[in-house]
This record gives structure tokens, C-alpha cells and sequence, in this order.
């Protein structure tokens, strides 16, 4: 496939950080002096990462541009403009509120004006787009329930769930079993960052504990074969994010990723970027690759949509709609 085949596919993205995606022209106007060159060392990690952490650490600074209201409203549309750019026409988008208190926003005011944005953001282009709200690894209990209370406050506005994220390997998840338990008892949706720094045993734990529709990446399930049963068994999406992967060393190389495996075990799998900004990639780049290490075709990809969207926290109209707009959309690019 040329890539300008993959460039004008309809896509469907599930796991992208607002925190790490920001546009090299919307820095650029956050702070004037800023060059093309510092933008890359300081804002867009290697192709190689030593670890997670390592890669995390690039959000920081993207973190300290994103305290005003007027600056999460920016950050949002520029975020609307790239996904319109790579034909993404569904995506949910997800932040951790508690990181833009530094200069006096409360958490309600955060969430509330991100919400804004995203509507401003799909008057404004063809996307559709929600909001995940995420804890981290490192909170505490009450950080956690003060989180995904905002989840259910914002319940019938554009944000659908409550996730979990960041340094996997250094925090256990004990301090945030109440919250998860809180999201059930509420019916929210729910996603969890597992199986990524961890390995196949993070993503049972997760399974037990918090009870997710979906993992955020999950690729080291490939690890354990009764674990893989068990997420096609049960329907867990994973929300993979190949490049990502790779540049945090879950994965030495694309070509030795476990995608490919799990798409042909069955198990539910959507691909995403992660971070548009830290790993430098679109999801016409993703395919691109894909499609170059094992040859994946649009049926593949179209195949991974459909099963983003059904695994999509939006009613099931909107997953209708969506499921139509990617079968037409594909229909150029499958004989």
C-alpha cells in the first residue's frame, strides 16, 4: 500500500494522551523562542527510550505549558487539527486533571474546560471525540477517588471513562482498588494501562482488581497462552500503540512486536499512537509500518477499526454511525 492510501484511511484512535501531543506551532506560540531543534531534543523522546519512566519524563515539559485554561483550550484544538490531518474520525483522549492545578485551576475547572474544548473542537473539524480521565501510579487512594468522581460528575458530557497510568513497574496498585470498585459500582466505563512495563502478570492483576473492557497496550500478554485465551474469551480489547512500544524497550523492535501474533490469536486489537508528540507518529505512519513488518492490509486495518469502535466507550448509535463511516471509507481500498 502507498502511503498516501494509509493517509486517507478513516481511523479510529482509543489511547492518546492530551499531555504528550502537542504540536511543534502551538509550543512554538506557548513560547516564542523555542526552535524547531529544541523542540525535538526536549519534547520528542529517542527512538530508543532506557525504559518507561525514561519516556514519561518527556510529557514534563509539555505539562508546564498546560496550567491556564487558555492553554488547555489550545492544547485540545491543536489536538483536534492533527487527528483531522491523519483522517481520524473517532478518538478518545485522555488526561490526568490533578497535573494542571499548578496555577490555581481547581479539578473541576480543568475537566470542565477540556470538555468545552473538545465540543469547540468537533464543531471545528469531522472528528468525534471523548475524554478519559486518568489516575496515575504514583497517587494516593484519595488522588484516585477524587479522579474518577470527576468521571461520574461529568457523566453525560464528552467524558466516558476512568483510566489508570504511568510508571507501571515502580507503583503497585493497591491505592487505587477503591476507586476501580467505585467506577463499577457507578457503571462507568474503564480502561487500564497494563502489560506494558510489566509483564503478563500486571495485566491478570489489573483483570482482577479493576476490571477493564480494555487494556492500554497489554502486548506482553503474548507472554502467557492462557492469558491470551482469556482475553478473547472475554472480549478485553487491547489498545496497542506499536512505536511507543518500541521506544520504551517493551519491545526491541517493530518487527518484534507481538501484534501480529496477537491479531492472529484472536484477541481484540485497535492500534494507536500513544503519543503524537514523544514517539513523532501518526496512525498513517503506524500503518505504514504495519504493513511493512507483516504486511498487514486494509482488511487488517479496517478489521482493527471495527473493533475500536465496538470496544468504544459511546453508545451504540454513535458506534453505528462510526462503523459506516469506516466501511465506506475503506470500501476504495479493499477489492
Amino acid at each position: 500500500m502507498m502511503k498516501s492510501m494509509l493517509e486517507k484511511m478513516p481511523k479510529v484512535e482509543l489511547h492518546l494522551h492530551l499531555d504528550c501531543s502537542l504540536s511543534y506551532p502551538l509550543v512554538q506560540q506557548f513560547a516564542p523562542g523555542i526552535t524547531q531543534a529544541d523542540y525535538l531534543e526536549r519534547f520528542v523522546a529517542p527512538p530508543k527510550c532506557h525504559d518507561l519512566a525514561d519516556y514519561i519524563s518527556r510529557a514534563s515539559m509539555q505539562l508546564q505549558l498546560m496550567q491556564t485554561k487558555s492553554a488547555l483550550r489550545l492544547s485540545v484544538l491543536d489536538i483536534f487539527q492533527q487527528l483531522a490531518a491523519d483522517e481520524v474520525i473517532y478518538a478518545e483522549i485522555r488526561f490526568a486533571p490533578l497535573l494542571h492545578l499548578e496555577e490555581g485551576l481547581s479539578a473541576h475547572e480543568v475537566v470542565h474546560c477540556v470538555n468545552e474544548a473538545v465540543n469547540e473542537g468537533m464543531e471545528a473539524t469531522d472528528v468525534e471525540g471523548r475524554l478519559i480521565l486518568c489516575t496515575l501510579r504514583h497517587y494516593s487512594e484519595e488522588q484516585s477517588m477524587q479522579t474518577v468522581q470527576l468521571v461520574k460528575e461529568f457523566r453525560g458530557s464528552n467524558v466516558v471513562g476512568f483510566d489508570i497510568a504511568a510508571d507501571e513497574a515502580g507503583f503497585p496498585i493497591n491505592a487505587h482498588i477503591k476507586a476501580f470498585a467505585y467506577a463499577k459500582q457507578e457503571g462507568l466505563h474503564v480502561t487500564a494501562h497494563a502489560g506494558e512495563a510489566r509483564g503478563s502478570d500486571s495485566v491478570w492483576e489489573t483483570l482482577e482488581h479493576f476490571q477493564p473492557s480494555r487494556i492500554g497496550h497489554g502486548v506482553r500478554s503474548i507472554e502467557d497462552p492462557n492469558l491470551i485465551e482469556h482475553l478473547r474469551k472475554h472480549k478485553i480489547h487491547l489498545e496497542v500503540c506499536p512505536t511507543s512500544n518500541v521506544q520504551t524497550n517493551v519491545v526491541e523492535s517493530l518487527m518484534a512486536h507481538p501484534v501480529d501474533q496477537l491479531l492472529h490469536a484472536g484477541v481484540s486489537v485497535g492500534i494507536n499512537t500513544d503519543a503524537r508528540t514523544i514517539s513523532n507518529v501518526t496512525l498513517a505512519d503506524e500503518y505504514a509500518a504495519l504493513h511493512r513488518h507483516f504486511g498487514w492490509t486494509a482488511k487488517h486495518l479496517l478489521h482493527c477499526n471495527l473493533e475500536a469502535i465496538r470496544h468504544a466507550f459511546v453508545d451504540e448509535k454513535t458506534k453505528d454511525q462510526l462503523q459506516n463511516r469506516l466501511e465506506s471509507g475503506f470500501a476504495e481500498f479493499i477489492q
